[in-house]
């Protein structure tokens, strides 16, 4: 049987080879559906010493999700492109590491759904469970595959693209003295939102100083960006979150800090402006015209960018001990003052 083409796994793999020994590229899983297999990539590039800052950047956990895997594949694109003449880039990949998994479910991509093969959303399957009460089906469950939110049997192991993903961010951040990751989605409302930990539940997080500076220093330096920058767990609580578990991991390593944020683009703003989309199970997800996905593509980049740089400045710009107390304050003001 010939290879099945997926036009963004190929537009990767052409991106791995132009970028050479620039890049440590490698398969970290294999995911087999309809006689087909599809390699799972991570791509690392910059400095490999424990020492430095990293980020990092995720997309196609859902299949039907396009736009997530494309925002990330076209960050790395500007990137390989630019080490072949950009000196700054050069000084900057000097004092931090740049990894990225942008197709984490190619299985799902494929068959056009948003869990992988097995039916399993890996967005719900991690094991951490909230006390607090979710919402039916959408905060995860393990009635059948056959409905949509399946978090996977109970007591079973992570899918392997759930494990992969865990493995790379085990290796390649939470072992650094400090990390920040973006996982790029679509499909929530009409507004790009900036979501942190946690999704299962309505407490605060431990980094929420760090994370409230991190918000201070985007809006001061893109002043007109249109991100809504919050909890997620402000819009709807969940079970098994793979960033909830690696937060929870990476606040037990003492002296660390593992800032994870999910991006979710707000495709119901594509619908709006082209209602046919509701007719098309990718076009309430992605934007289906090739302008709006152009804009959509120059919008994201630039954020991927500033993450980047926050990362490799994170000294210029993390709370001392002094002034968390009152970032703290003013963060629980801004993002919990129904709860807290």
């Amino acid at each position: 049987m010939p290879p099945v083409v997926l036009p963004e796994l190929a537009e990767l793999q052409r991106l791995i080879h132009e970028g050479g020994s620039a890049l440590d590229a490698r398969v970290v899983c294999e995911v087999a559906v309809g006689g087909h297999r599809f390699p799972v990539h991570a791509i690392a590039l910059g400095n490999p010493s424990p020492d430095v800052p990293a980020a990092g950047f995720f997309g196609g956990v859902h299949g039907l999700e396009r736009i997530g895997a494309e925002v990330v594949i076209a960050y790395l694109r500007s990137l390989v492109k630019r080490l072949q003449w950009d000196s700054l880039l050069h000084r900057q990949l000097e004092g931090m590491r740049l990894v990225f998994m942008p197709l984490v479910n190619p299985g799902g991509l494929w068959r056009g759904t948003r869990a992988n093969p097995q039916g399993v959303d890996l967005m719900r399957n991690a094991p951490v469970s909230s006390a607090e009460r979710v919402p039916f089906l959408i905060g995860g469950q393990r009635l059948s595959a056959g409905l949509p939110w399946y978090r996977g049997a109970q007591d079973a192991p992570m899918e392997a693209e759930s494990a992969a993903l865990c493995r790379v961010v085990e290796d390649e951040l939470l072992a650094r003295p400090f990390s920040v990751a973006l996982d790029c989605h679509s499909g929530f409302g009409v507004h790009d939102r900036i979501w942190f930990p946690y999704a299962h539940t309505a407490r605060p997080i431990a980094h929420l100083a760090e994370m409230f500076a991190l918000n201070e220093i985007l809006d001061a330096t893109h002043t007109h960006h249109r991100y809504v920058f919050e909890p997620q767990s402000r819009q709807y609580l969940a079970h098994g979150d793979l960033w909830d578990y690696l937060y929870l991991r990476a606040v037990a390593q003492p002296g660390r800090v593992f800032l994870p944020l999910t991006l979710e683009m707000g495709s119901w703003l594509w619908v709006k402006k082209n209602p046919r989309q509701l007719f098309s199970r990718h076009g309430i997800f992605n934007p289906l015209i090739e302008h709006r996905q152009q804009r959509v593509l120059r919008r994201h980049v630039g954020m991927l960018d500033f993450l980047s740089r926050a990362a490799a400045s994170h000294e210029r710009w993390l709370p001392r001990e002094a002034a968390r107390q009152q970032l703290e304050q003013q963060a629980r003001v801004r993002w919990y003052a129904r709860r807290v």
